[in-house]
């Protein structure tokens, strides 16, 4: 009877339902793509650097139009005064007068200065735009990691799951023997611990699929997790030969850095500026009269001036020197970290390629070794039964089959991210 009680026990726990699984938003690839791309910080920043480097490339253009400039104001006088005549205080009428003027004011030579600028700024709006394009592609990096984890983890909660019905038929089998008396009760107590085992991978698969859902949900800008819609098919391996031979150049990275190394170098001519001299001319038109101007203008005097100004600075106590020294150090050094990023992507191409090959040839690896693993464990099954093996063998072989599935859900996961790793150094999609 104590046996009878241990068994049924055993066939409780077995019977035990899982927990109902919590309905949870879902998305595909490309709307997780489209969704984070509105959402994510880095984005936005680099959306709104983008307009700014288009405001001040329009405020540098503008530099070279006049400024044009209009005031107006109105007085009313009154009050007493001394009569020296009459050696009497006298009240004088009170009196309004109205003024205006209309300006404009244009640098005609300033050193070069803004034609300086304007390279600059123009340097800098393409650095935004290659700022954006490279956020772009980070930014997807990013969500499709966050995606395939998604998908990895799910891959891996029904690799627990298959482990659990595994052990559980394993569980059964062994308690069947020991009824029949063809095995010994440590043959099921062995069992019952690699049901604990596969039960507490399985829950642990569970924790590790909402944390990746959430954070899912967090990279897309949903309030909660979500779950990833996976696709049909394994993407193909892309032509790695038309890769290599892509130039460099084109990489957002290294078309961000050349820009703002272009810039800086802008700058140097911007400081050199300031040992010019500077030649401003300006006209104006005043309007003064006692009546309110939308009354009538008809008794208003007008008067006119035209200037021209030069303006030297001999010396400032070495501020200009500064400024020249400050703008060259950091032209050298945006050409230094140019260079040096131009490196970097081709060494970074370079391993991802080596790491995308890499990744494709352990799928098929993965997949013969899972083949192996799965006829092993039918053999297995089979010696149990009829007593040619024993419990080590055949729990040994369960092991080995669910660690090949865990491999080949892990190397599929490396090859989607070394693919769109590859993709962000190059800067398209492959």
């Amino acid at each position: 009877m104590r046996r009878d009680l241990v068994v049924g026990t055993l066939l409780g726990t077995l019977l035990a339902a899982p927990a109902a699984a919590q309905q949870i938003a879902e998305v595909t690839l490309q709307e997780a793509v489209q969704r984070a791309l509105q959402v994510q910080p880095a984005m936005v920043q680099a959306r709104g650097d983008q307009s700014n480097a288009g405001a001040s490339m329009r405020a540098s253009i503008g530099s070279y139009l006049p400024t044009i400039s209009t005031s107006g104001s109105s007085q009313r006088n009154g009050g007493t005064r001394f009569n020296s005549n009459t050696g009497q205080i006298v009240t004088a009428p009170a009196s309004t007068s109205f003024n205006g003027g209309l300006s404009a004011n244009i640098e005609l030579f300033d050193g070069f200065r803004r034609l300086a600028d304007v390279r600059s700024s123009h340097a800098t709006q393409n650095a935004a735009e290659a700022g954006v394009g490279n956020q772009l592609f980070q930014v997807t990096l990013q969500t499709k990691q966050a995606f395939y984890n998604a998908l990895a983890t799910s891959d891996l909660v029904r690799v627990a799951e298959s482990q659990v019905t595994r052990a559980q038929q394993q569980l059964r089998i062994s308690i069947d023997k020991l009824h029949a008396g063809s095995a010994t009760r440590s043959d099921s107590l062995r069992s019952l611990v690699d049901y604990g085992n596969a039960r507490i991978a399985l829950l642990q698969a569970q924790a590790n699929l909402a944390t990746a859902q959430a954070n899912l949900g967090r990279q897309i800008g949903v309030d909660g997790p979500v779950r990833a819609v996976p696709d049909t098919a394994l993407p193909a391996f892309p032509d790695t030969t038309a890769l290599r031979q892509s130039r460099i150049d084109n990489a957002p990275q290294v078309q961000q850095a050349d820009a703002q190394a272009r810039a800086a170098g802008a700058q140097v001519a911007v400081s050199r500026a300031q040992y010019w001299p500077s030649l401003t001319a300006s006209v104006g038109n005043s309007y003064t009269g006692s009546e309110a101007p939308w009354s009538s203008t008809s008794n208003y005097l007008s008067g006119w001036s035209v200037r021209f100004s030069v303006s030297w600075t001999l010396f400032n106590g070495f501020s200009r020197e500064k400024s020249l020294r400050s703008a060259a150090v950091a032209r050298d050094v945006a050409d230094a970290k140019a260079a040096d990023t131009r490196r970097q992507v081709s060494a970074q191409l370079t391993q991802q390629l080596a790491a995308l090959a890499t990744a494709y040839e352990k799928i098929g690896i993965a997949q013969t070794n899972l083949a192996a693993a799965t006829e092993d464990l039918r053999v297995q099954n089979e010696r149990y039964r009829v007593g040619a093996a024993t419990i080590l063998d055949l729990l040994t072989s369960q092991s080995a089959l669910t660690t090949a599935e865990q491999n080949l859900v892990q190397v599929r996961f490396d090859y989607l991210i070394a693919r769109a790793q590859v993709e962000a150094v190059v800067g398209r999609t492959l």
